[in-house]
């Protein structure tokens, strides 16, 4: 019998939690939760191999461990650093980090295209979540953006490659799930593209999953391109026998009629585990099955991210885990804005979220009675 792993304490963002040893700081940083747990955009958990190429889950190592608590003197891709036993991270509390990942992602929105208006992949992209908290107003990028020809990949996948940002987890998926895969990466540099080998169709029963993982518009599902806007659908959990897959998906519908079906996802926008294994579905769920009548209906989908897709649509929302108070040792965040101090407009006594309407100047009267 083997040992029992060994217990470690490691303190993110002033949170100290127990883990296992061999566990990443990445792992450990969802363990808590909430914005504790760093933005990643190649690393999926699902995926073997995957993680270290973005760049944007990079973190301060303030102590490497109670044995030799000396900093390291770089910031470390948490997806690819084991934890040690009392090593001190930091991921919002560090200026350091916050500067390097509106790098990143300044980098990343190099050859990215604006768009969003007709991508079929806004609303659920974790590039535009990245871009709306690190990315800036503007670009300093003065030169010609590098752009591709759309190009059909299977009978139901199409590439955009202009879009792509190089996470190379539909190639992960490709060489995991299946014996057939035709695709990877082509050239070097700043001409490195994902194609097929002599543009072959990419034709397997779990070719779809590429799409479910890419976190950018680059690999669409061309049966919903144009079709509806993820906010406009509802979504529900469904389920089916199926002798290919675990048959369990998120059905998205416009009404009565099914627009598209995807594999469930978890928090970190990931495939959710079925029977403790990645829940991949094959092709003929996903584009075969397209009507209601196909499946069995469990109920809607709870969305528990912040999201366009979670606003006035599902009953008994689950909010994320407020980590914020905790961060700050205990401190509650509207401390840090207190206004009242500086400010001759505000009146401490006058709570402005009971106010019905917007505040007025008859708000501060001090003749006239306001909720406190």
């Amino acid at each position: 019998m083997s040992a029992p792993k060994q217990i470690f304490k490691v303190t993110i963002d002033n949170i100290t939690i127990d883990v296992e040893q061999g566990t990443t700081v990445l792992q450990a940083a969802r363990k808590i939760g909430g914005d504790v747990a760093p933005p990643t955009m190649c690393y999926y958990s699902k995926l073997q191999g995957s993680g270290g190429k973005c760049r944007t889950c990079l973190v301060e190592i303030a102590e490497g461990s109670k044995a030799d608590p000396r900093p390291m003197p770089k910031l470390m891709a948490s997806c690819k650093t084991n934890v040690m036993d009392g090593m001190v991270v930091k991921n919002i509390t560090s200026q350091k980090v916050i500067d390097a990942r509106n790098g990143v992602v300044e980098f990343l929105l190099l050859n990215h295209p604006l768009d969003c208006p007709v991508c079929d992949q806004a609303g659920e992209c974790d590039l535009q979540d990245l871009s709306y908290n690190h990315g800036k107003d503007g670009t300093r990028y003065e030169f010609e953006r590098r752009t591709f020809e759309k190009e059909d990949i299977g009978p139901h996948i199409q590439l955009h490659m202009t879009r792509c940002i190089l996470c190379y987890r539909c190639t992960y998926v490709a060489d995991q799930l299946t014996n057939q895969r035709v695709h990877g990466i082509l050239d070097r540099g700043d001409h490195s593209e994902i194609s097929t080998y002599i543009s072959k169709a990419i034709d397997n029963d779990f070719s779809g999953n590429m799409i479910d993982v890419c976190p950018v518009g680059a690999l669409t599902d061309k049966t919903f391109r144009f079709k509806n806007r993820v906010w406009f659908t509802k979504s529900l959990n469904a389920h089916r026998n199926c002798d290919k897959c675990c048959g369990q998906v998120t059905l998205w519908q416009r009404g009565n009629e099914v627009l598209r079906v995807t594999a469930r996802k978890d928090e970190w926008n990931e495939v959710q585990n079925v029977d403790g294994k990645p829940g991949w579905i094959c092709n003929d769920c996903r584009f075969e099955k397209k009507k209601t009548s196909d499946w069995v209906i469990e109920g809607e989908t709870v969305i528990n991210r912040h999201s366009v897709m979670a606003q006035g649509k599902y009953p008994g929302l689950i909010k994320p885990k407020e980590t914020i108070a905790d961060v700050m040792s205990g401190r509650q965040p509207k401390l840090l804005m207190d206004i009242h101090d500086v400010s001759d407009v505000n009146e401490p006594h006058i709570d402005l979220s009971l106010i019905q309407g917007a505040a007025t100047s008859k708000t501060f009267d001090k003749d006239s009675k306001q909720p406190t």
